[in-house]
């Protein structure tokens, strides 16, 4: 047998995406049998010296930099992994394609579509592959959806249904972060939590054509990290939009981390004309579907699906049917679908999100504010 290809990882960031992603790296090599390529904790970087030298240590990365640049130059990277805030998405990723670098990056992929183009460009100028962390595609119960919609089993796709609720802002008290000023994150609730709703209308049922939008900021003035003074909030906290889809499907989107009681709750639904299917992120293990009478599946009843069976997406590689999978390894399957493309040179799309999906994504996003902030109807070019 020959020996794997080992990829190394350098990271921007350790915070939550870094330690899911981390996560995954070193989780793989040994739950994927074989794994398409064995990762190599290379470098990461941070700003704060102290904090990076002890994520380095943690995690387990051979070297560790205070400066993005140096992360880039480096040569034992050959992966710019990239968490680091929205503000710092562009640059690395560019540089790091300029250098040869292949790149996976957290959404939302910009700040804006412009950044966006900006990406996706040198990215395809190098040839690099690109991948952007849209880790829900990766879910088995998302994924079997998928497989459903695109084999016709819910015949002619009518509506496209989906929210994604938290509750971490409710509270006047929160600080003003990096996520709520439009210069280091773009937007609010939409980029944060919007960008996946988007995505997954995109992977499931086709591209979104117009829409129409609202938004709002209910705490305009936040106190800042460390007690000093208040900051200005210039981006949504909540927003909720009307789609229309290629084919004539109609579609709803809304998200916001103004739902008092919801942690983490993102659903979707999907009806066509066969049959419908309803998703709950927080019981992630379970797809519900329904057919029309006489379909596949019986009498036209909402049917529970476990999808932990052997024969369903992602499931060889964990444990015996039943036994449930959880958030974490959705960036296993991710990741591993990432290293796969660069070890044996295959496509990332359609089933990874690409540095284009990343690109529309946004087309749609700016669509959604200017639409908000102009009280029409805006067409996605």
């Amino acid at each position: 047998m020959d020996a794997l290809k080992e990829i190394g990882v350098g990271m921007l960031g350790y915070a939550f995406m870094g330690k899911a992603h981390v996560n995954a790296y070193r989780t793989l090599p040994y739950m994927i049998d074989p794994p398409p390529a064995l990762p190599r904790l290379a470098a990461i970087a941070g700003r704060n010296e102290a904090a990076v030298a002890a994520a380095a240590a943690r995690y387990g990365f051979a070297a560790h930099y205070t400066d993005w640049r140096r992360l880039v130059a480096d040569p034992t990277v050959e992966l710019l992994d990239n968490g680091g805030s929205n503000d710092v998405h562009a640059a690395p990723c560019i540089a790091a394609a300029e250098a040869g670098k292949h790149l996976l990056c957290e959404k939302p992929i910009a700040r804006n579509a412009t950044e966006a183009k900006q990406m996706l460009d040198a990215a395809r100028h190098a040839r690099v592959k690109h991948m952007v962390a849209f880790n829900y595609r990766f879910v088995p119960a998302v994924r079997l959806a998928y497989d459903l919609i695109r084999d016709g089993r819910l015949g002619e796709i009518r509506h496209f249904r989906a929210a994604y609720l938290q509750d971490w802002l409710t509270s006047a008290d929160s600080p003003r972060t990096w996520r709520l000023a439009r210069e280091t994150a773009g937007s609010g609730a939409l980029g944060d939590l919007g960008s996946h709703l988007v995505d997954l209308a995109r992977f499931l049922v086709g591209e979104p054509t117009a829409v129409m939008a609202r938004t709002k900021t209910f705490i305009t003035e936040r106190p800042l990290p460390g007690g000093d003074g208040t900051g200005r909030v210039d981006v949504d906290d909540a927003f909720a939009a009307v789609i229309e889809l290629e084919g004539g499907c109609l579609g709803t989107l809304e998200a916001t981390r103004f739902a008092l009681g919801r942690k983490n709750h993102q659903v979707f639904e999907v009806n066509g004309s066969k049959g419908s299917l309803s998703f709950n992120l927080e019981r992630l293990n379970e797809l519900n579907v329904h057919w029309a009478a006489g379909g596949p599946g019986g009498t036209g009843g909402w049917t529970e699906v476990l999808v932990t069976e052997p024969t369903h997406p992602f499931i060889a590689n964990w444990w015996p049917p039943g036994h449930v999978l959880g958030w974490e390894h959705t960036f296993v399957h991710e990741i591993a679908h990432l290293l796969d493309a660069i070890a044996n040179d295959r496509p990332v799309a359609p089933i990874g999100a690409t540095f284009e999906d990343g690109y529309r994504n946004a087309l749609i996003c700016d669509a959604i504010l200017e639409s908000a902030a102009e009280g029409r109807r805006v067409e996605i070019g």
